[in-house]
């Protein structure tokens, strides 16, 4: 073989790599990800402890019992916990909070303070729950109490439903 054919040759195969490099192209685009995240609130498991006042002789007076509440909300929801009068209410509403037992009304109240001084209702933000959404549950307490167990004996029950407004 001769020289100018291995240069021939040799060219060629060196254009062909540049050829080749040459050929190879690229194009582009974009797009988006998405999502909408709503906020939510919502009782979780065990959603509320009772507030039960045990047994009690009908002597005692101011008798003290503690419940919760667990709510969880999206991170950075507002929220206000709610709580109704109960099924057994007289006319005053939340400020007027009974057990009952038949016929036998015992009165009792609940508060959202453990010092059991500011009466826990439904009227939202005067006298509910406030709280801001941390993505995880948030234990809420329910302070009790009964002025007075002396009623006639027997085991007293009211029914109140928790509301959480956001």
């Amino acid at each position: 073989m001769s020289v100018s054919r291995i240069c021939t040759c040799a060219m060629l195969l060196v254009a062909g790599v540049f050829a080749t490099s040459a050929v190879a192209q690229s194009t582009s685009t974009t797009f988006q990800v998405r999502m909408s995240v709503e906020s939510v609130c919502a009782f979780t498991a065990p959603g509320a402890t009772d507030v039960d006042f045990g047994d009690q002789p009908s002597t005692a007076l101011g008798i003290d019992a503690e419940g919760a509440l667990s709510v969880t909300c999206t991170l950075g929801t507002p929220y206000n916990v709610t709580l109704n009068a109960g099924q057994n209410s007289g006319a005053g509403g939340v400020a007027d909070r009974n057990m009952t037992n038949g016929t036998a009304l015992l009165p009792y109240q609940l508060y959202r303070d453990p010092g059991r001084s500011e009466v826990w209702g439904n009227t939202v933000p005067t006298d509910t729950v406030t709280g801001t959404g941390t993505g995880a549950v948030q234990t809420i307490p329910v302070y009790g109490r009964v002025p007075s167990a002396n009623f006639p004996a027997g085991s007293y029950l009211d029914v109140v439903t928790a509301t959480v407004v956001y």
